[in-house]
């Protein structure tokens, strides 16, 4: 099963595996597209957040660039049958071609499409993972223990920490008080972190692995929509509140809390953002209870 804002109607929410207690979420933020996506193929499972091309470009069928990647990248692991770091290579191929059928300029960073994603695949005693850019895979222990198993790039570090530092007219937004800042970020892809968006040095930034599931309650998958927002961006994320939320309500309980620290701010300055609310997508497998 493949989830999109683009067929939707088959998603039910709370559940994308009938045989499985497993909680996804899909949820659109304050822009006019989501770029996320889920994916859930029998134990493969991911979830891919497509960044919008700086050009802004809209293709024919209403696609910004940044869904055509996460969607590109989510149906090339849906095929499976290879190992999860030769899917990457395909995702990422699949997106330079699907940019080249679509005439992209692609000489220029700025007109990529791209998409961070993380995906893992459950197997009898162990799961297969791999990582790439912000979407984050977090695995929670029956002794109370968590840890990510591939830590945030940090990308934006520099500039929201810039944006919570300026001081500002009414109604000046991110996008244009810091598009130089933005551009620079952006042309440091698969220099300074990484994302799939067709460029071959992206294979670089693929993390991946091999874990047990002994001793496992749950793996989380999202994207960094649902990361709690932090009011100093050079802070790491607060795992321990997010950890307490889900174990006490699922996702839901910490989109809950999201949501509600977002709108106590609207101006996206106690938490410095690039928008009031990101889209989200997330996926809870309950490995044993």
């Amino acid at each position: 099963m493949f989830l999109s804002p683009n067929n939707l109607s088959s998603y039910v929410a709370g559940k994308c595996v009938p045989a499985l207690p497993v909680e996804c979420l899909l949820e659109q933020g304050s822009g006019s597209l989501n770029e996320d996506v889920l994916l859930q193929e029998e134990a493969l499972f991911g979830v891919f957040d497509g960044a919008t091309s700086l050009n802004r470009e809209i293709f024919a069928d209403g696609r910004t660039g940044g869904l055509l990647a996460a969607e590109t990248a989510a149906l090339a692991f849906r095929r499976n049958g290879a190992s999860l770091l030769d899917l990457s290579a395909r995702a990422n191929r699949l997106i330079r071609e699907a940019m080249e059928a679509r005439k992209v300029d692609l000489a220029e960073k700025k007109n990529l499409w791209s998409t961070s994603g993380a995906v893992v695949r459950l197997h009898d005693d162990h799961f297969e993972w791999c990582q790439i850019g912000d979407c984050l895979i977090l695995v929670l222990r029956h002794d109370g223990s968590y840890h990510l198993l591939a830590d945030p790039p940090g990308q934006d570090v520099e500039t929201l920490s810039l944006w919570k530092r300026l001081t500002l007219k009414r109604g000046e937004c991110i996008s244009e008080v810091l598009a130089d800042q933005i551009r620079k970020v952006r042309d440091g892809m698969n220099i300074h972190y990484g994302v799939f968006n067709g460029e071959r040095e992206a294979m670089n930034f693929v993390r991946s692995g091999r874990e047990t599931l002994s001793g496992l309650s749950d793996i989380l998958l999202y994207t960094d929509g649902l990361s709690l927002p932090r009011s100093r961006p050079e802070e790491d994320d607060d795992l321990a509140t997010f950890v307490r939320l889900y174990r006490q309500g699922g996702l839901l309980a910490i989109r809950d809390q999201v949501r509600r620290m977002q709108q106590f701010d609207p101006a996206c300055r106690v938490y410095p953002r690039f928008k009031s609310h990101d889209d989200i997508a997330a996926i809870a497998i309950p490995v044993s209870r």
